[in-house]
């Protein structure tokens, strides 16, 4: 049967006794299915959430030099909107969306792989495990499929704010990237977007897996309503938005269109911090903010549910 990561492996009896979802991972568990089950979470979320990463990519790239261009959030959503009407809102959704099915499956599939490797005896995953887990999966969701869409939605977004844009979709704007630049131009930023999928993975994985051990307390059987794995989804991306977002800011200016002005990800940190000031590191929080906290909420949220349906119909001794 199917079950989560953050779980007690179990002796035979406990899964023939077990219904439903639980704090349990038989020792046969396949990878696979979490590859999809990741997979439909990712692409759900990111087309509930995508409004909020527009107007945060876009007020990371409004530098403070150029002069800005928006006031605000407001603005910025006011702006878009008067311009483009509220599909704006949406553009380069399809290059985030494409990247995020492949990038939940490759999250959840590979802290799965490295939690059941990394259990103790009692087949128990602490938060320290947790923490180095989610720290392995999000450098190989960052290496394998966040750099290059990033850099792609990144590009495009930042592409169709300009007077004249160039890209005419999806694919033509992939192809006119690979055309121009060549495979690296889908893989500019890589260090600050391993250091941000790595710390981001680590820290909601980490927070995940301690409100869980908490919750559960003796009982590793306990359910946790939808509610409430929503609520700590929620904390654990408010703790890693917190935390990282600097690192988002300079990942994002290194993958946009003017990313030849920087010759590293610390020239760009230092070029911010000396033109802009230490605020600039934190440009886009708000919306970045109330992005995450939905997405790992609804992600969670979608990945334990379709969980459950699955062990009602697909069970395993």
């Amino acid at each position: 049967r199917l079950s989560c990561s953050w779980m007690r492996r179990p002796t035979l009896p406990d899964i023939k006794a077990s219904v439903g979802i639980s704090n349990q991972v038989p020792y046969n568990f396949s990878v696979s299915p979490i590859l999809s089950l990741g997979g439909i979470a990712g692409g759900i979320e990111i087309c509930i959430t995508f409004p909020t990463e527009y107007v945060k990519t876009q007020l990371q790239l409004d530098e403070k030099a150029n002069p800005p261009r928006y006031k605000g959030i407001v603005d910025c959503v006011k702006q878009t909107v008067d311009g483009y009407g509220v599909r704006g809102l949406y553009r380069g959704l399809s290059s985030l969306l494409y990247g995020s099915i492949p990038k939940a499956a490759v999250r959840f599939g590979v802290f799965e792989f490295l939690s059941n490797k990394m259990r103790d005896e009692s087949g128990k995953l602490d938060s320290t495990r947790g923490l180095l887990c989610g720290l392995g999966a999000g450098v190989a969701e960052a290496v394998v499929v966040v750099c290059p869409m990033e850099t792609v939605k990144v590009k495009f977004i930042h592409d169709q704010s300009s007077a004249n844009p160039k890209y005419r979709g999806f694919f033509h704007g992939v192809r006119e990237i690979v055309r121009t630049e060549g495979l690296r131009g889908t893989y500019q930023g890589l260090t600050a977007t391993v250091l941000k999928q790595g710390s981001n993975q680590a820290i909601r994985f980490y927070v995940m897996t301690s409100l869980r051990n908490w919750y559960k307390g003796e009982d590793p059987n306990k359910a946790i309503n939808p509610l409430v794995t929503g609520a700590f989804g929620a904390f654990a991306g408010a703790v890693s938005v917190f935390g990282n977002t600097p690192l988002d800011v300079i990942k994002t200016r290194m993958q946009g269109l003017e990313a030849h002005k920087y010759k590293s990800t610390l020239d760009c940190a230092v070029k911010i911090m000396k033109h802009e000031g230490p605020k600039a590191f934190y440009k886009g929080t708000v919306p970045r903010l109330g992005r995450v906290c939905m997405d790992v909420a609804i992600v969670f949220i979608i990945y334990e549910e379709v969980v459950k349906v699955l062990n009602k119909v697909w069970k395993t001794d």
